[in-house]
C-alpha cells in the first residue's frame, strides 16, 4: 500500500534525464522502481502517484471521491454523481486539478460545480500537497491533483471496454478506447458514457428553512444525470523528440435536488415524482472541450518541455422562472449562461549539470475570458492575464543528503466588465432605474513565491522538512459578485478591495521502514495574513441573507500518518489518519474555524491476495473500516456534525487468455447501511444525510 503511494513519475527522478533507448525502457522509467526510501529522498514536500490500478479498485461516483480515501484528501459531494477535491481542507480556489500539467479551466465560483474530467481516461494521478507545487503558480496554495493520461501504447492494436454499475443512484455505465502504434507514431481513442437516476439517501425527510420537505421513496428528486465524453490522441515518440496532441470533449448534464434551489418548487406544477431517472427543472448542461499539446525534446544533459492547451467551457443553467426582488418574472427558463475561454502555454527547460545537480527553469502565460447571459446575474464578465517564471534548484550533497529551492514571480492582470440589471429598480424619489450590480474594475496583482527544503536519509529513516511562500489572486467572484448563489440560496456581494491571498507553511515528514513494515507521518503549518472568505451578515437582501467576501488572519496546523504492515506474502494491513485544526485570528469571526473544515479521518485497510489457482495472480478481498470525528469547530450558519464509522469490502482479480485480460472488480460501501452526515458535503447544510449501502461491479475487458 505504501509501495503504492510513495510512486513517483520520471519527473521527480531528476537524474534520469538522459533519452531512453527504446519505448520498453522507457515506459519502465515511468513505473517507479526502486525502494519508498530511494522515492521518498526526490521530493522535500509531500507527494505521491496513484496508479491507474488502485482507481479501479476504489472507483467511486466521481474520481474525486474515489482518491478520497487517500490521506489529505477530500470531496465535497454534490449528489452521487459530482464532487469538488480539497486537499488538507483547501479546495475550491486554493487547490489546481490539472491534466498532464495543463490547469483544468472550469467555472470556479460555485460549490456545486463539478470537474469535466472523465474518470476512466486517466494512466495515473499524481498529488502534489502544500506550497511545494513551485510550477502551478496561483491558486496552488493547497496543493495540485495531476491526472495524467496513458502513455504510448506498445501494440499495433490494443483496446479496453469497462462496464460499471452502482446501486445507489442506479448508474450504468460504459467506457472502450482503442490504441495502437505504427514504429514511433501512435494513437488513442476513448469513449465514456454514464446514466444515473436521482441518487438515494437514509431519510424519508429533510428540514430546509424551518420547513420539513418529504423525499419520494428516500431519493433526492431531480439529482439524475448523464455523462457523454470522447476523446482522441496521436504523438510521436523519438529518441530525442516526444510530442502529443489530444482533444477532448466532456459533456454532463445534471439536475439540481429541486428543494436546494429555493422553496419555490413547492408551487411548481413539475411532478418530480413521476421519474428516478429524468431530469427536470432545475438542471444545468456543461461542455467542455480542451485541445493540448505536449513536447518533449532531450539530450544527455538538457529537456525541453513545452505544453500548449485551449479550452472551451460552456455551462447552461436552467430554472423555473421566479420573481425575486424587483425583478419581474424571467421570459424563459435560462437562469445563467457562462462561456469561458482559455488559453495558455508554458515552457519548462530541465539542465543536468552534474549528475548530483539539476536545474529546472518555468515559463508560463494563460489567457481567460468569461461571458455571460440569462435573467440572473451572480457573477461579472471578466478576462485575466497571468504571467510565471520559476527557477528551481536540487543539488544532492550526497547519496543520503538533497537540498532543493526555488523562486517564483507573478504578475496577474484582472478586468470586470459593468453590468447593469435588465429590469428597473425603485430608488428614493419616486423614480426607477436600471441597477448596476458590477462596475468596472481593472486590478494588478503580483507576487513574488519561493521554497526551500532538505532530505535526509539514514539507515531505516528518511527525513524531510519544506518551508515556503504561495499566493492567490482574488477570482472574479470575489471581487465583483452581487446576486442570488440559488444552489444555496443567499445573497452574496464580492469586495472589489480584496488583496492578495498569501500562505506561509511549512511541511515535515520523517519515513521508516523494513522489509515489513513502513511508516510515514507528515505535518504541515499554515499561516494567511488575508484569508479570503464569504462571511454571513445581519443583513438580508431580496429576503436572503447577505454573505459577504472579506479576509482576516487564519492559522492552520495538520498532520496524516500512514502505517502498512505486511503481515504474510498474503496478508498485509494498512492504518491512515489524518487531522486538520484552523482558527481565525482577526475579523468579525475571530476564535471561528474556516467553512467545511474536516474533520479527523482514521482508516483501516486489511487485504488478503492469496495467489491461488483460482484467485489468478492478482485476486484480492479488502475490508475498508473508517472512523469519523465529531466534528463541532463550525462557522455558523454552519451546523456541527456528528462522527460515524462505515465498513465497506471489495474484492477483485483478473483471467488471463494469452495477450486478453478480463478484470472483475466488486466492491460495497457503508456495508453497514450506516445513516450519517458528511461535514464537507455540499448539500450538508440542509441536513441531507449519505448515500445508504452502495454496491459497484466493474468490468474490464482488455484485448
Amino acid at each position: 500500500m505504501i509501495s503504492l503511494l510513495f510512486a513517483f513519475p520520471i519527473r521527480a527522478q531528476q537524474t534520469t534525464i538522459r533519452a531512453q533507448d527504446s519505448i520498453t525502457e522507457l515506459e519502465a522509467v515511468t513505473v517507479s522502481t526502486g525502494s519508498p526510501r530511494n522515492r521518498i529522498m526526490q521530493s522535500a514536500y509531500s507527494r505521491q502517484v496513484i496508479e491507474g490500478i488502485w482507481v479501479e479498485e476504489n472507483l467511486a461516483g466521481s474520481l474525486m471521491q474515489s482518491l478520497e480515501s487517500l490521506p489529505g484528501i477530500q470531496a465535497a459531494s454534490i449528489g452521487a454523481g459530482q464532487s469538488r477535491p480539497a486537499i488538507r481542507g483547501l479546495g475550491f480556489n486554493r487547490m489546481i486539478v490539472a491534466e498532464d500539467g495543463v490547469k483544468h479551466a472550469g467555472q470556479p465560483w460555485g460549490e456545486e460545480h463539478g470537474l469535466e474530467i472523465d474518470q476512466f481516461a486517466i494512466g495515473d494521478v499524481e498529488i502534489s500537497k502544500g506550497a511545494g507545487a513551485l510550477r502551478y503558480g496561483s491558486d496552488a496554495i493547497g496543493g495540485v491533483i495531476n491526472v495524467r493520461h496513458e502513455s504510448m501504447p506498445l501494440r499495433r492494436f490494443e483496446g479496453t471496454t469497462n462496464l460499471m454499475i452502482k446501486s445507489v443512484n442506479e448508474s450504468v455505465g460504459v467506457a472502450a478506447q482503442v490504441a495502437g502504434r505504427a514504429g514511433r507514431f501512435w494513437y488513442r481513442a476513448k469513449m465514456t458514457l454514464i446514466d444515473y437516476a436521482d441518487a438515494g439517501v437514509l431519510a424519508d425527510s429533510i428540514q430546509y428553512y424551518s420547513y420539513y420537505i418529504k423525499l419520494h421513496e428516500r431519493r433526492l428528486r431531480n439529482t439524475a444525470g448523464k455523462e457523454q465524453d470522447a476523446g482522441l490522441a496521436v504523438g510521436y515518440a523519438g529518441d530525442k523528440l516526444r510530442t502529443t496532441f489530444r482533444i477532448a470533449n466532456v459533456y454532463t448534464k445534471n439536475g439540481f435536488f429541486a428543494n436546494a434551489h429555493g422553496l419555490e418548487v413547492r408551487l411548481s406544477k413539475i411532478d418530480y415524482d413521476r421519474s428516478r431517472r429524468d431530469i427536470d427543472l432545475p438542471y444545468h448542461a456543461v461542455n467542455h472541450i480542451k485541445i493540448s499539446n505536449h513536447t518533449e525534446w532531450q539530450s544527455e544533459r538538457w529537456r525541453v518541455e513545452l505544453r500548449a492547451a485551449c479550452q472551451y467551457n460552456k455551462r447552461d443553467e436552467y430554472a423555473e422562472p421566479v420573481s425575486h426582488g424587483y425583478m419581474p418574472t424571467p421570459p424563459n427558463t435560462l437562469e445563467r449562461q457562462f462561456q469561458k475561454q482559455t488559453c495558455n502555454i508554458g515552457a519548462e527547460a530541465t539542465f543536468l549539470w552534474s549528475a548530483q545537480h539539476v536545474v529546472h527553469v518555468g515559463l508560463e502565460a494563460e489567457y481567460q475570458q468569461n461571458r455571460s447571459a440569462g435573467w440572473d446575474f451572480i457573477i461579472p464578465d471578466f478576462r485575466t492575464t497571468t504571467t510565471g517564471l520559476y527557477v528551481q534548484d536540487r543539488l544532492s550533497l550526497s547519496e543520503d543528503l538533497a537540498l532543493t529551492a526555488g523562486v517564483r514571480v507573478d504578475r496577474i492582470t484582472t478586468g470586470i466588465d459593468p453590468y447593469y440589471d435588465w429590469y428597473r429598480t425603485p430608488v428614493a424619489g419616486g423614480d426607477s432605474l436600471f441597477l448596476m450590480r458590477a462596475a468596472p474594475l481593472q486590478r494588478l496583482f503580483t507576487c513574488l513565491t519561493g521554497s526551500a527544503g532538505i532530505n535526509y536519509r539514514t539507515g531505516l529513516w528518511v527525513l524531510k522538512a519544506n518551508v515556503g511562500k504561495s499566493f492567490r489572486a482574488p477570482i472574479p467572484k470575489e471581487l465583483g459578485a452581487d446576486g442570488i448563489n440559488y444552489s444555496i440560496f443567499r445573497y452574496e456581494k464580492g469586495a472589489a478591495w480584496l488583496s492578495p491571498e498569501e500562505s506561509y507553511q511549512l511541511d515535515a515528514g520523517v519515513y521508516w521502514g523494513n522489509e515489513r513494515v513502513e511508516v510515514l507521518a507528515e505535518s504541515y503549518w499554515n499561516y494567511f495574513p488575508n484569508y479570503i472568505y464569504l462571511n454571513p451578515t445581519a443583513e438580508y437582501r431580496e429576503g436572503l441573507q447577505l454573505y459577504t467576501h472579506t479576509q482576516s488572519r487564519v492559522f492552520r496546523w495538520g498532520f496524516e500518518a500512514t502505517v502498512d504492515w505486511r503481515l504474510s506474502d498474503n496478508i498485509h494491513a494498512a492504518l491512515t489518519g489524518e487531522y486538520v485544526y484552523s482558527t481565525q485570528l482577526s475579523g468579525e469571526k475571530t476564535g471561528y474555524s474556516l467553512p467545511f473544515s474536516p474533520p479527523a479521518v482514521a482508516t483501516l485497510l486489511l487485504k488478503y491476495q492469496p495467489h491461488t489457482t483460482w484467485t489468478g495472480p492478482d485476486g484480492f478481498i479488502a475490508l475498508h473500516c473508517k472512523v469519523v470525528g465529531n466534528q463541532y469547530a463550525i462557522v455558523p450558519p454552519e451546523k456541527p456534525t456528528d462522527g460515524y464509522q462505515t465498513l465497506a469490502l471489495s474484492a477483485g482479480r483478473s483471467f488471463l487468455w494469452g495477450s486478453h485480460r478480463l478484470r472483475l472488480m466488486l466492491r460495497c460501501d457503508n456495508l453497514l447501511n450506516t445513516a450519517y452526515f458528511d461535514h464537507t458535503n455540499y448539500y450538508r447544510l440542509m441536513d441531507i444525510p449519505e448515500p445508504g449501502r452502495n454496491i459497484s461491479f466493474l468490468v474490464g475487458w482488455q484485448f
